[in-house]
């Protein structure tokens, strides 16, 4: 008795499962058709594909719409739209695959990729009307689903990060990369470049680690809190170094202790736009 109550379990979990499916791959059809499945053809080719201009280009966006504090003005953004059209035309025409000669080093590459993904997320936001925040469906559907064009093919954001960027090999990255929500590194004034990357990727680590919203030890109950990035992508971190803790005190001035209890805190996905309260 018990063994055909246990098949029938097994059969019920079997359809259970290919129900769950089959529901699973009708909703991500139905919110692709929502969303924008690649950069708008009202963009446009670039005027131009020289490699300095764009990175020029990108700064003057960087330093007009970002403050110190790497909060977006995208009210401003969104009444001069004119330079962020024109990096997302050239991001939408060239990369390193569709022009390699475009980007002779490694360096040259990931800076490339930074700066198009942090001007591709900007872009996004301002594009979706600049919601509050990301809430778990959003975040499918900004980062998973929405495709862009880069070179010439279509990618998410989602799969630019973790199929093309972060196979680079460099952890640091994730001091780079800005989705626009608050909890994210500070998005600096300024491109990233092939010949300074080294030393802004450095810089951008050392500013992380030093700022207590990312890095908190509290000596009371010997636990060290840190950003949600360290728990999004600790097999990164630890390729380069035996434990979180290690990690993080390359990068500091006074070190954290390494035995404390590590406590993730949560991320706050509201968008860091200069308007929000």
């Amino acid at each position: 008795m018990w063994r055909h109550e246990r098949a029938a379990r097994k059969r019920w979990g079997r359809r259970h499962t290919l129900l769950l499916a089959f529901l699973a791959a009708i909703v991500v059809a139905a919110i692709g058709g929502l969303v924008m499945n690649e950069t708008p053809a009202e963009i446009g080719p670039p005027r131009s594909l020289d490699l300095d201009r764009w990175d020029a280009a990108w700064t003057d966006v960087l330093a007009h719409h970002v403050d110190a504090r790497g909060r977006v003005d995208f009210s401003g953004l969104a009444k001069d739209r004119a330079g962020l059209s024109e990096v997302v035309r050239f991001i939408a025409a060239v990369d390193p695959a569709s022009s390699p000669e475009l980007f002779p080093t490694p360096n040259a590459r990931l800076a490339y990729y930074l700066n198009a993904y942090n001007a591709l997320a900007m872009y996004g936001v301002l594009d979706a009307g600049v919601p509050k925040r990301f809430g778990w469906f959003g975040r499918i559907r900004f980062f998973v689903l929405r495709k862009f064009t880069i070179g010439g093919r279509a990618i998410s954001l989602y799969r630019l990060e973790n199929s093309v960027i972060r196979p680079l090999g460099d952890p640091r990255v994730h001091f780079a990369l800005n989705c626009m929500s608050v909890s994210c590194p500070r998005l600096p004034q300024s491109a990233f470049t092939a010949n300074e990357l080294d030393e802004q990727l450095a810089a951008a680590a050392r500013e992380f680690a030093a700022e207590k919203r990312n890095v908190d030890v509290d000596h009371g109950t010997k636990e060290l809190r840190i950003s949600g990035i360290f728990k999004f992508y600790t097999k990164d971190f630890l390729a380069k170094a035996p434990s979180l803790a290690a990690y993080i005190n390359q990068y500091r001035l006074s070190p954290v202790p390494i035995d404390y209890k590590i406590v993730f805190d949560d991320y706050d996905w509201s968008i860091n736009d200069q308007g929000r309260r």
